[in-house]
Parts: C-alpha cells; sequence; structure tokens
C-alpha cells in the first residue's frame, strides 16, 4: 500500500484533470491571453473566478470530481482534508461545500476501512505500532463501544487520521456504524473550515460565516479538551 498509494493517487488526480480539460473546457478558462498567446494564470482572483464559473456552470461535474479528487487526497496522498474543506467553501456555497466535503472524506474513510478489513490486515497491523495510543485505544480496551470510540478518535486531535481509517477495518465494528458515527463526528470541523474558507472568499455575509466558524471551533475544541481528560488523561 505505501508503495503503490501515492501513484495510484497521483494518477487518479491526473485523470480528474484530463477529465476536466477534456470534456469541461476547464483548462481553457485558466489561461489568459496576450498577444494572441495564451498563457497560463497563477492561482490568483481572477483563476478562482474562472473554477467558480465553472462549478456554476457544470455543478454535477465539478462535484463528482471533487469527490473523486478528495476522496483520492485524504486516504492514498495522506493530504490534510482541511485543505479540501477550505477548497469546497472557496469553489462552492458553504452548504454545498460542507456536503460534499464530507461526503468526500467520508467515502475516503470508508474505502481505507473496507480495505483494510479484507484486504491489508497484515500491512496494517506493523503500521499500529508506531501509534501506540491509537493501538490502545482501539484494541486494548474491549468494553469500550465503537460508537466512544470513533466520537474521541476523531474529535481529539491525537490520532493519525489516515492511520485509524484503515486500523479500524480491523476492529469488531459494524460498516454501517462506522460510516455513519465517522460522517456526524467529522461534520462539526469539516463546516468550520469550509465556512470560514467561504467567509475568506467572498463579500457577503463574510461576517456571519466567520461567526459561525468560530463558534463550531469552539465548540469541537471544548468537546476534544473534555474527552481527552476523561478517556487519555
Amino acid at each position: 500500500m505505501r508503495r503503490w498509494g501515492k501513484p495510484l493517487a497521483f494518477c487518479i488526480l491526473l485523470a480528474a484533470l484530463f477529465s476536466l480539460r477534456r470534456w469541461c473546457g476547464w483548462a481553457d478558462g485558466l489561461v489568459g491571453v496576450s498577444g494572441g498567446q495564451s498563457i497560463p494564470l497563477s492561482f490568483s482572483a481572477e483563476a478562482l473566478l474562472r473554477l467558480r464559473e465553472f462549478v456554476a456552470s457544470r455543478p454535477v461535474e465539478a462535484a463528482s470530481l471533487y469527490i473523486a479528487a478528495t476522496a483520492a487526497g485524504c486516504v492514498l496522498l495522506a493530504l490534510p482534508g482541511a485543505a479540501f474543506a477550505a477548497l469546497a467553501g472557496l469553489l462552492f456555497d458553504p452548504l454545498t461545500g460542507t456536503a460534499l466535503c464530507l461526503v468526500a472524506a467520508t467515502l475516503g474513510a470508508v474505502l481505507a476501512f473496507l480495505a483494510g478489513r479484507y484486504f491489508l490486515k497484515d500491512a496494517v497491523r506493523p503500521w499500529l505500532e508506531r501509534s501506540p495510543l491509537l493501538k490502545k485505544f482501539l484494541f486494548d480496551d474491549v468494553n469500550r463501544s465503537g460508537v466512544v470510540l470513533l466520537m474521541i478518535t476523531r474529535l481529539v486531535p491525537l490520532f493519525p487520521y489516515n492511520l485509524q481509517n484503515f486500523a479500524y477495518g480491523l476492529t469488531d465494528i459494524g460498516l454501517w456504524p462506522y460510516t455513519f458515527y465517522t460522517f456526524l463526528f467529522m461534520a462539526p470541523g469539516a463546516a468550520a473550515f469550509t465556512l470560514g474558507a467561504a467567509g475568506l472568499g467572498g463579500v457577503e455575509h463574510r461576517g456571519l460565516y466567520f461567526l459561525i466558524a468560530a463558534v463550531l471551533v469552539i465548540i469541537v475544541t471544548v468537546i476534544g479538551v473534555v474527552l481527552k481528560k476523561r478517556f487519555i488523561e
């Protein structure tokens, strides 16, 4: 998995970009014209505007490509989910962006879960040795429910996100509870980053977006501190 994961994810991202260029004309929207010749634009306000125009004109394709790229990037490339949440806030409206980010992140987590359960058991166990805290929480306390485990590992920022997705496949938790509670406990963080980015990227309702994002950050932080004191310290 380590050997082929990143190349595979890179190929998926390249395929997504090719699809944008071939079928959606996205690359044409990110070039300027100087002296009759096309020159590439940097990722500036103009480039962001072109991307938003593409999203507005082809919402289904844009949403599908975002979900595919985010799922691959979060799981195989180990990229931070906050970056994709922020991108969703810049490109989509806050509600749509939050929903897409949650769907994509949950999809990636489920794929990693299934890989850990059915294909990568022998590979995941050695990886867990590098995270003794995660190993302890998932396997040493057999009386702790799967809901509590997911709540702690998703809301307390001490557990490696990508590794826990694979490691949950080795536990007794079922697929559907894992999917539902993963979605539920990731929602506040995803919404906070998406709304914060939406506030940075737009003028309308900026103050409201920042306020809601700040409230969500405070809530998640307080919950994380309480869970850490109750279950870790």
